[in-house]
């Protein structure tokens, strides 16, 4: 038991420690194209850390733990929303954003939230249902990039050794999801706790950690819209992604456990991060009320767990 949990905690760190390396030479790739900071937030930072969520969701379903797929989505959307942009948001005195989300991204983490709940009412993903999320999330894509706001910043020249980095970081990504889930699995056994309330906490908490650190460093730096960028493209991408590709590798297990509180859950998370963000800005203590929502969610977990 020690040696596998020692083997969680050091896959779950060659994966953080891979993604934040391949998330610093994907922006500097995209900003030597000249892309925006909220767009590189919403896209390449937040698909970057989110890559440890869709190789261990991929790796679950090759594995035959596909019920940690859900588990991992949700469990990291709501980490993005209670414990990301809370640290990032008590780190700073208040983070205001110069960008409008609820112009359009806002209603499109809506519509992602929501979505993934209809699909999932009769317990159940398709395989319908997993393409009509890939085209759900190349529209995003295509929305976001298209509506880019034009900014007015130095462009610095990408390297060969910025490819090369992401290159070997996918690799260290490709081993760190195996052991991971391998692990993981393991570890739910031998407590005898469902592998879906082990995802939804330990799993989804581990696999965050790029997005603490990402959105923290953009708040100090004083790029707010950036940090709330890589939250919502990252929950949209863990909602369309990292639901519908490993679906491709095999069938989805939805357990009962995620769709009686997990699920909703979410989308009273996402309700809540649309509200304190109609101001534009947001406080220090929306940040701590944040936090204890968060600490209010792990209790649950391990409560539905344990009963």
């Amino acid at each position: 038991m020690i040696a596998t949990t020692v083997l969680f905690v050091l896959s779950i760190a060659v994966l953080v420690f891979a993604s934040d390396k391949f998330i610093s030479a994907a922006e500097t790739i995209g900003r030597s194209y000249g892309i925006s900071s909220f767009i590189i937030g919403v896209t390449i930072l937040a698909f970057g850390t989110s890559l440890p969520e869709l190789a261990t969701s991929i790796f679950a379903v090759v594995d035959g733990s596909s019920e940690i797929v859900l588990g991992n989505v949700v469990g990291s959307n709501i980490t993005n929303i209670l414990l990301v942009l809370g640290i990032s948001v008590v780190s700073t005195k208040v983070l205001r954003m110069d960008y409008d989300v609820m112009d359009v991204d806002m209603p499109l983490l809506f519509l992602s939230a929501f979505l993934l709940w209809f699909s999932l009412r009769d317990g159940t993903f398709s395989m319908f249902e997993a393409l009509i999320f890939i085209v759900a999330l190349i529209v995003f894509l295509v929305n976001s990039i298209k509506n880019s706001p034009k900014e007015d910043v130095e462009r610095p020249t990408a390297a060969m050794r910025n490819y090369i980095t992401l290159l070997l970081c996918g690799i260290l990504v490709y081993f760190g999801a195996e052991y991971t889930v391998k692990s993981l699995s393991t570890i739910a056994t031998d407590l005898g706790v469902p592998k879906a309330i082990v995802s939804v906490t330990a799993l989804s908490l581990g696999t965050s950690l790029p997005e603490v650190v990402v959105s923290i460093s953009a708040t100090r730096r004083g790029q707010h819209s950036m940090a709330i960028g890589n939250i919502l493209g990252s929950n949209i991408f863990n909602t369309y992604a990292v639901m519908a590709i490993p679906s491709f590798f095999g069938g989805l297990v939805i357990s009962k456990e995620m769709m009686d509180f997990h699920v909703p859950f979410m989308l009273v998370v996402t309700a809540l991060l649309g509200i304190i963000c109609l101001s534009k800005k947001i406080s220090r203590w929306e940040g701590v009320m944040l936090l204890i929502f968060y600490a209010f969610f792990l209790g649950e977990s391990v409560k539905s767990g344990i009963l």
